[in-house]
């Protein structure tokens, strides 16, 4: 089969390259291949194509499941993090029941609940921080993500399982901050327990004494079942799919896994963007606090969920740097035709995100921080993927926006912060993400 557009050089030059510096080897590719390239990424042997085209992933997107499929051993890369239980593990049918499960607790009057939640915790994380010190804003966010995620979804307020899981959970994600350590993810054959002091063996460890918390937890509740319960842990328990089948302790644990490392994380890592970008650019920032002050005092969260021009830059956070530079591969159900090129059941195909932001026809300037364009055109769904697309968009889209903006809005109206130093923030990989490299180095100034 002839490959469209095919890189060279190499399988281990492309994934050293796509390891240690991925913006690099995709704005390479898109000046040779504007629209569709092919890789050696997997495997010297097998391809993948990225598609960065908005008609290319329409058809992806549209045909998820009929041409185009997620199949579990596509996202295996995952399974360490998240089992094999997780929503993003499953396909087809068990894919389909359990999103249909998890959706409800993200929506409507849940998601109104969260909002004076998440505000109090900005508020409290934020009020003990000492002024005229520096501090990461990517540590920050991540601690008040973390505890968003761990009452959202737990019920979990204080005590020792909470503290401890906040605890192993940092302990956990930090070990794949660096290109070089998120190879470990990357690069199955390293997965290798030499002990503890092994970088796999450490995450193996740290990932059972997760495990422990987590079971213990679904064993108490399961132990105290309490109908008024309104976190997602109590709705997950007492869910119930088409044939009546609850979730098994399995099943939870790698549901609960995957919300606190992805949903945490990834929040936190488009917040830091949000911080830096609102005090990078004055001008920005000014916007933000002229549309806040609009709604008067003590605005309701929902309201500031509302307000467009934040709205807008929220969604210019999410395209210039995207937290995930690439939508879930698909594999080829088929023999079809994509974009004027014949690809055959088997071929492995992904949407291409960071590159279809930095498309010039759809974003001039794309380079250029300018919320205004969203505010000047409505973007589509194969257009704009901030939370990926078709039937494996991000379940917590909604809550995770929210969470944004609130976080966002209750620090810009309460405190004073300015970047310790005023040095471009770079984007780097943090395990299968896009994070600022130096985490946004911020003082809190007095008044």
């Amino acid at each position: 089969m002839q490959l469209p557009n095919l890189l060279k050089p190499g399988f281990f030059q492309q994934k050293y390259q796509w390891i240690v510096d991925p913006i690099g080897f995709m704005e390479n590719a898109v000046q040779q291949y504007p629209d569709i390239f092919s890789t050696k990424l997997i495997s010297p042997k097998k391809s993948l194509i990225f598609v960065h085209h908005p008609q290319g992933i329409q058809e992806i997107l549209t045909n998820d499941r009929k041409k185009f499929a997620t199949t579990s051993k596509i996202n295996a890369v995952w399974e360490p993090l998240f089992g094999t239980h997780s929503v993003i593990m499953l396909d087809g049918d068990r894919h389909r029941k359990r999103r249909q499960l998890l959706m409800p607790c993200f929506h409507g009057e849940r998601m109104r609940a969260y909002g004076q939640l998440i505000c109090d915790i900005t508020d409290k994380i934020f009020s003990q921080l000492p002024t005229n010190k520096v501090f990461s804003a990517a540590e920050l966010m991540r601690e008040i993500s973390l505890q968003v995620i761990l009452q959202a979804i737990f019920g979990l307020y204080e005590g020792d399982r909470y503290e401890k899981i906040i605890h192993q959970l940092g302990l956990m994600l930090d070990l794949f901050h660096s290109p070089i350590t998120a190879s470990f993810l990357l690069l199955p054959f390293l997965q290798k327990d030499l002990g503890y002091w092994s970088p796999w063996g450490k995450f193996l460890r740290y990932r059972e004494e997760v495990d422990k918390l987590l079971y213990a937890e679904i064993a108490q509740r399961r132990e105290n079942l309490d109908p008024g319960r309104t976190d997602i842990l109590s709705l997950l328990m007492s869910a119930q799919d088409e044939e009546g089948n609850g979730m098994t302790d399995k099943e939870l644990r790698d549901e609960l896994l995957t919300l606190l490392l992805a949903g945490h994380e990834n929040t936190a890592t488009v917040m830091s963007w949000a911080f830096y970008w609102s005090h990078y650019l004055p001008e920005v920032k000014e916007k933000l606090l002229q549309e806040l002050h609009s709604l008067g005092s003590n605005p309701d969260p929902v309201s500031i969920s509302k307000l467009p021009y934040l709205s807008a830059f929220c969604n210019e956070t999410l395209r210039i740097y995207p937290v995930a530079m690439l939508n879930f591969s698909r594999e080829v159900q088929e023999p079809v035709e994509l974009m004027g090129n014949k690809l055959y059941p088997g071929t492995e195909v992904v949407g291409c995100i960071y590159l279809l932001h930095q498309r010039e026809d759809l974003y001039p300037q794309p380079k250029e921080f300018k919320p205004e364009r969203f505010l000047q055109r409505q973007f589509s769904p194969y257009e704009f993927l901030a939370f990926g697309g078709g039937t494996r968009r991000c379940v917590g889209d909604a809550l995770a926006m929210f969470e944004i903006k609130l976080v966002l809005a209750t620090v810009l109206l309460n405190y004073h912060l300015t970047l310790a130093d005023n040095k471009p923030e770079i984007p780097q990989r943090r395990a299968v993400t896009l994070a600022p490299a130096n985490g946004v180095r911020m003082i809190l100034v007095d008044g």
